[in-house]
Order: C-alpha cells, then sequence, then structure tokens
C-alpha cells in the first residue's frame, strides 16, 4: 500500500484490540514487521509460538500480536487478536514490497497478433505471448515469460520473470506463480522397443484453478491422456516435481524438493512436508499429513499422519542400526518360528523348557 497505517488502523484491519503501554500512542506509525528479537521501536511484532515467548519480555518492538492468554506478558503495546500468527499474515500484506506495475505491454515484448491481451494486463520485457493465447484483465506477465499457444491466464494472476507455460496450459485467477517454473513440460512417457525407447507424445495439457501458488524451479508436466490438475487453493514450494497426470485436491499443500510420480491423486486439504516421495497411481485420503523424507508406496485410504524412514544419529549407531535393519527379515523368522513351536508345545502339553531344550533344572535335557 501507498500509506503504512497509523497503529490504531493496523489494529482495526486486523481486527485487534490495542492496549496501550504507559506513555505509547496508537497514532505511532508502525514502518514494517519484525520477529520479537530483531524488531526496533518502530515496527511491529507477533509471538505465535511458545518456543519465542522468552523473547516477549526483552523485545523492543512498538506493539506485538498476542493472545487474551499472553497480554499481561507484554511489555510493549499490546495488539490482541485470536490467533496472532493469522493476523501476522495479514499484515505482511500490507507491508508488502513486491514491485507493482501499471497495464501495457513493453516494447520489447512479443505478442501474437491473435493473442488476447486485456488492456488492464502487464507485459514486462522480453515476454512471449504465442498465438490464441489469452491474458486476463490485471494479470501480470513478468520480464522474460513465455506463454504458449492456446494458454489462459486468468484475472490478475501473477508470473514472475522467466516463468514458462508451455501450450495448451489453464492457470485460472489470482494465482502467483514464481521464477523459472515450467508448466507444462512433457512427462516422462517412454515405451521400450528392441533395446531403445518409443516417446509417448504427451497428449494432455494442465489445468491450474484460482488461488494457486507456484514457488520457483518447480516443474509441472503436462498429462499423457487428459490433465494434469492442481486444486484451487494449493500451495506448492520450491523444486517440486508433479508428473503427469497428477491431481491435487483443493487446498492441500506441498513442501520443497517433493516429487509426486504419475497419475498419483492427492486428496484435498493435504500437507505434503519436505522431501516426500509419492509413486505413481497411488491414492492419498483428504486431509491427510505426510512427514518429511517419507516415501509413499502405496494408498493412504484414512485421514492421518504418515512417515517412513529412520531420523538422523550419530555416524556410528547409525551404521550399526543400519547392519540390524539388513537383519530384520532374517530375526522376524525366528520369531515367527518360536511362536509356532511354543503354540504347537501349549497344544501338546509341552512345558517351555521341554521347547526350548533345557530341563527344569537348568541343565539340557
Amino acid at each position: 500500500m501507498s500509506e503504512q497505517p497509523t497503529l490504531a488502523l493496523l489494529a482495526e484491519k486486523l481486527g485487534a484490540e490495542v492496549r496501550l503501554a504507559v506513555g505509547a500512542s496508537d497514532r505511532l506509525v508502525p514502518t514494517g514487521l519484525n520477529t520479537l528479537q530483531d524488531a526496533n521501536k518502530n515496527e511491529v511484532s507477533f509471538l505465535a509460538s511458545a518456543a519465542y515467548k522468552r523473547f516477549l519480555p526483552s523485545t523492543r518492538a512498538c506493539a506485538v500480536l498476542v493472545t487474551e492468554e499472553q497480554a499481561d506478558m507484554c511489555p510493549v503495546t499490546a495488539l490482541v487478536v485470536p490467533n496472532p500468527y493469522q493476523a501476522f499474515a495479514l499484515a505482511t500484506s500490507i507491508y508488502d514490497r513486491t514491485p507493482q506495475y501499471a497495464s501495457g505491454v513493453d516494447s520489447s515484448a512479443v505478442v501474437a497478433p491473435t493473442a488476447q491481451v486485456h488492456e488492464s494486463a502487464y507485459v514486462g520485457p522480453g515476454a512471449v505471448i504465442e498465438a490464441h493465447a489469452r491474458v486476463a484483465e490485471n494479470a501480470v506477465i513478468g520480464a522474460g515469460s513465455f506463454v504458449g499457444v492456446g494458454t489462459t491466464i486468468g484475472a490478475r494472476t501473477r508470473l514472475f520473470p522467466g516463468v514458462v507455460l508451455y501450450h495448451g496450459c489453464m492457470v485460472g485467477a489470482d494465482c502467483t506463480i514464481h521464477s523459472n517454473t515450467v508448466v507444462g513440460a512433457d512427462g516422462f512417457g517412454f515405451a521400450p522397443s528392441d533395446g531403445k525407447w518409443i516417446k509417448i507424445h504427451q497428449l494432455g495439457g494442465v489445468e491450474i484453478a484460482d488461488e494457486v501458488e507456484v514457488g520457483a524451479n518447480t516443474c509441472i508436466d503436462r498429462g499423457a491422456l487428459g490433465n494434469t490438475v492442481i486444486g484451487r487453493g494449493v500451495k506448492i514450494d520450491n523444486m517440486v516435481q508433479i508428473a503427469h497426470n497428477v491431481q491435487i485436491g483443493d487446498y492441500s499443500a506441498m513442501a520443497a524438493c517433493s516429487a509426486v510420480a504419475g497419475s498419483a491423486i492427492i486428496g484435498k486439504h493435504c500437507t505434503i512436508a519436505g522431501g516426500v516421495g509419492i509413486v505413481g497411481h497411488v491414492t492419498i485420503a483428504d486431509r491427510s499429513h505426510v512427514t518429511a523424507r517419507t516415501l509413499v508406496t502405496k494408498s493412504i485410504e484414512e485421514a492421518g499422519s504418515y512417515s517412513s524412514g529412520t531420523p538422523f544419529s550419530d555416524s556410528r549407531s547409525w551404521r550399526r542400526n543400519a547392519v540390524r535393519f539388513g537383519q530384520l527379515d532374517q530375526m522376524a523368522r525366528r520369531v515367527s518360528s518360536v511362536e509356532k513351536a511354543l503354540e504347537k508345545a501349549g497344544q501338546g502339553g509341552a512345558s517351555q523348557e521341554q521347547v526350548s531344550g533345557k530341563s527344569p533344572d537348568g541343565g539340557t535335557s
């Protein structure tokens, strides 16, 4: 925004109750947001986690977003809200410094005669809009971005510099796609033939619904047949791989370095943590959470939290445990054998000592 609000106006926008510290004024104009430990007297901070409570007594912020329970602990002006983290998220839009552009097409951009670019949209230097593409009102096409033949971009969607949208893709309204992301490249499809590979041409597209954000250096492949589909409100981090014909349900989120193989279906309101791998043709139930570095090898049919892999330890312990991991099958067979022997002994009336080969006095029989 062009003008930064006073503390009172900021509180009004966030739905916060102002509890002024001694000598403070709600006419103060905060210049930005910062952490509890780094904020200065002209910045607002927030307390969203108990882990940071220790920084509250010494904060130099002009005001802090806190809950009712935390307000009495606040040494400066308290902005009391039900959820400080949500209020902080809303406040970031007020102090956002992302460059804004007036409408128009830069003289160095290339727009095909059959492309439709709304008069309120912005097309930056060196951008290319190919034939029959459509760019809706107030969209922003960053410098050097590429919009392929027949691709559509919805209202107020922003492509940062260097985004590539191949032909036949659909991006909804109010989306953000960050630099160096590629949408609509071919999925990984090849058929073996006489020791070589025959390319399976990818005949589908990519369909991205409204309010989606895609991080930098992410790849979303086009469908082999039919579309790869990203649902409404989905958030995808940097360096994520979405293979052909994947479907991601509304309001799910994926953290960095995750990869989803072809035709997997992720439900609605799921969270996929960093470095997760999901094999092809599986389904993940709505509201599932998959923790970091998990490998999903089969469908998840019920909502819940799912994990795999092992946590780190010192190298010496890890090597010992790795050896034991390789022995698990053998150990399981031995346990199964003992259980069967005990069951058989119980049915036959034999004692445990007889099964083990020991006499009651401790000797061997």
